[in-house]
């Protein structure tokens, strides 16, 4: 994927501008699936695997440390951890002229842009060959359409293309220690956890 050519937009962000909050989730679970990083278990749920990849951005190294226990991608867009990380995701949106007071939302500079991404990245007609962040962006910016297309084993086991079950309500501190990598706009830090892989998750 080309930055410059995304207007220096990150997938994860464009996600956030064309579908949501769940929309954000969905391609950070994604980008973890495609680095060997999680996995799925029993119940639609999700759990990291193995230690965590290099080069992770700071939205996706959040996603995964509340994998370090099963979740469904219901309870991972409610955790408190991945909630503050979207709040500091729509930071730089909004001092980009992204988002509209005084909820946040899209405007049509934004709507502008993902219009545009579409035309110029169409939905591809399948995954052979696709690039990693090629194939990022089309679930950024073609959502469940893509997911069918591209990952439709993982996406289905995952629950990424219907409603999971209700989730549980969990509390988490965990965003803390991550807190300042996500106002680092340069990405995410190095150092990561070395845990492994929780046990009672199904490979696919």
């Amino acid at each position: 994927m080309d930055t410059e050519a995304t207007f220096g937009l990150a997938a994860h962000e464009i996600a956030l501008l064309a579908g949501g909050e769940r929309a954000a989730v969905t391609v950070a679970v994604v980008a973890l699936r495609l680095a060997g990083a999680v996995e799925t278990g029993p119940g639609r749920t999700l759990c990291a695997t193995g230690p965590e990849p290099e080069g992770l951005a700071p939205f996706t190294g959040t996603v995964l440390d509340c994998l370090r226990e099963p979740l469904t991608v219901r309870e991972l867009a409610r955790d408190p951890d991945v909630r503050l990380a979207v709040s500091l995701t729509r930071i730089p949106l909004a001092d980009a002229g992204l988002l509209r007071s005084p909820r946040l939302s899209p405007n049509r500079t934004a709507r502008r842009r993902v219009a545009f991404l579409r035309e110029r990245y169409p939905l591809p007609a399948d995954g052979h060959g696709l690039a990693d962040d090629d194939t990022l962006l089309a679930v950024a910016l073609h959502g469940t359409e893509a997911l069918r297309v591209l990952l439709p084993r993982f996406a289905v086991r995952a629950g990424l293309l219907t409603g999971p079950a209700a989730g549980r309500a969990r509390r988490r501190g965990r965003f803390l220690r991550r807190a300042g990598a996500l106002g680092d706009a340069t990405g995410h830090g190095d150092g990561g956890d070395g845990g492994g892989g929780c046990g009672g998750c199904g490979g696919d």
